[in-house]
C-alpha cells in the first residue's frame, strides 16, 4: 500500500528512516507515501525473460541465412527498449513524502528519485487543506503561509481521500 502509517507506539521520532525531527519531540501521527509499484523484481525478470524467449522463437526459422542478421538488430533493440524503460519507470517511483505532525509543527518532506530534498512547515491551527478536480481527480494541496503544495499527486484519487479524511481527523484532534 502506498501510504504507510508509522506507529511505534508513541516514539515515531525513533523511527530510523524518518526524514523530519522537530525539538526532538515524537510527532502525534505520521505517514510515508510513496508510489504504488505494480512490478515487483520477480515480474521484471519474467517480463523480460519471456520477452527474449517469445522473440527469440521466430529466429529458429532463419538461423543460418542473412535474414537473421536483418531482423536480429530489432529484436535486440525491443528487448533493451524494455529494459531500459521499465527500469526507468523504478527509477521516477522513487518518490518519497513523509507527513509528520506535532502539536504545533506540521511537516512534509519530499525526496525525488535524484535525492532532491524539498521540506514544507505550518502550524497545523493554519493550514488548509484543499482538494481539487484539477488537475487529477481529488488532488490535494497543503497551504500554511505563502505557500502551497501539492500532497501525494502520485496516489490514486481513493487514496488521496483516504489520506485528507485521515489527516483532517488529526488535525481535528488537534484543536
Amino acid at each position: 500500500m502506498p501510504i504507510e502509517h508509522i506507529d511505534l507506539n508513541g516514539r515515531a521520532s525513533d523511527y530510523p528512516e524518518a526524514l523530519s525531527t522537530y525539538d526532538d519531540k515524537p510527532p502525534i501521527w505520521r505517514v510515508l507515501l510513496y508510489p504504488h509499484r505494480s512490478l515487483p523484481a520477480t515480474g521484471f525478470v519474467w517480463t523480460i525473460g519471456l520477452l527474449s524467449a517469445g522473440l527469440a522463437l521466430p529466429l529458429l526459422g532463419v538461423f543460418g541465412t542473412n535474414v537473421l542478421w536483418g531482423v536480429l538488430p530489432f529484436l535486440v533493440l525491443t528487448v533493451a527498449g524494455t529494459w531500459y524503460f521499465i527500469m526507468r519507470s523504478y527509477r521516477d517511483g522513487q518518490i518519497v513524502e513523509e507527513l509528520s505532525l506535532w502539536s504545533d509543527q506540521l511537516t512534509l518532506v519530499r525526496v525525488d528519485p535524484k535525492g532532491a530534498r524539498k521540506d514544507w512547515q505550518a502550524n497545523p491551527y493554519w493550514v488548509q487543506i484543499t482538494e481539487r478536480d484539477e488537475p487529477v481527480k481529488h488532488y490535494l494541496t497543503l497551504k500554511g503561509g505563502p505557500r502551497e503544495v501539492e500532497l501525494g499527486a502520485f496516489l490514486s484519487a481513493d487514496e488521496r481521500v483516504e489520506l485528507k479524511l485521515s489527516l483532517e481527523r488529526e488535525i481535528m484532534q488537534l484543536r
